[in-house]
């Protein structure tokens, strides 16, 4: 069968099941906000808008997923409105750096290297996992992919564990596994669906979605075996920018549409306690 990429059957149903409502909330401080936001009215956000839940295209062409859900909810927290750049992965934070969004909303996760160049803001913990051809057999970890090919996109975090499993399989004396790299996400499901590739190393929710959306062609692959904070990256030149959306995401942590929007993808293990 090949794979439809319209996501009618879980994003329509979900919005059928529920619908977001959004108490009325004062506004966070946009007093320090760049002029970037407050010259246009728009808080402009970079995503990679290929991968669901998190971000991805519904059948008209527009953004949908977590991430656009809190980007509008804390746009309006800002009182603005929210625009979304789809780029590569790759290219996010390169992107932010030289100005062309004010902040990047795609599950990045946060990690040292990145917080030397940027700040992030926490708001959701990632986990990882596998995509697998329906009916292949689980796997436990990376490593039981020695040997075989895998596909990654470009960038993430994935690709980093394959690695470090590859620098322990080597250790070992087994066969590493033969990562192949994509810029983004589509390639490399069709990998997968075309056995090609014996497994798709991505987030865990994104497996999760997929098993979900065409059970009889994929299937989540493994548990999740990496858990990690992650963030909403601002430039380290606006620091006004970073604490209004700081203020902006406990407001909405409070009034509980933060929890509503994980609770529509299914995602509840991944939200933050409420702020103390």
């Amino acid at each position: 069968m090949k794979l439809s990429f319209t996501r009618t059957r879980i994003a329509g149903g979900l919005a059928a099941c529920f619908a977001l409502a959004v108490p009325s909330a004062s506004h966070a401080d946009t007093s320090d906000l760049p002029t970037t936001i407050t010259s246009t009215g728009t808080i402009t956000y970079c995503s990679a808008v290929s991968l669901p839940p998190m971000e991805f295209f519904d059948p008209k062409q527009q953004p949908e997923g977590v991430d656009i859900d809190l980007g509008n909810l804390l746009a309006t927290r800002l009182g603005v409105k929210a625009k979304f750049i789809n780029m590569p992965f790759a290219g996010l934070i390169p992107a932010l750096l030289a100005g062309h969004c004010d902040a990047i909303l795609s599950q990045l996760f946060i990690k040292p290297p990145r917080l030397k160049v940027i700040d992030e803001i926490p708001y959701m913990n990632s986990q990882e996992g596998f995509i697998l051809k329906a009916g292949k057999p689980k796997l436990s970890s990376p490593a039981d992919l020695s040997g075989l090919k895998a596909a990654t996109v470009t960038g993430t975090t994935a690709t980093n564990l394959m690695q470090a499993a590859n620098d322990d399989l080597t250790k070992a004396g087994k066969p590493p596994i033969d990562i192949v790299m994509f810029p983004e996400n589509t390639p490399a499901l069709q990998q997968v669906q075309f056995g090609q590739v014996a497994a798709y190393g991505v987030s865990y929710e994104a497996a999760l979605y997929y098993a979900r959306l065409e059970p009889n062609v994929f299937e989540s692959g493994s548990p999740p075996y990496f858990k990690i904070s992650t963030g909403i990256g601002v430039a380290k030149s606006t620091p006004g920018l970073k604490l209004a959306l700081t203020v902006a995401l406990s407001g909405l942590m409070r009034d509980g549409t933060y929890s509503m929007v994980f609770k529509k993808w299914h995602l509840e293990d991944d939200a933050l306690p409420l702020p103390q």
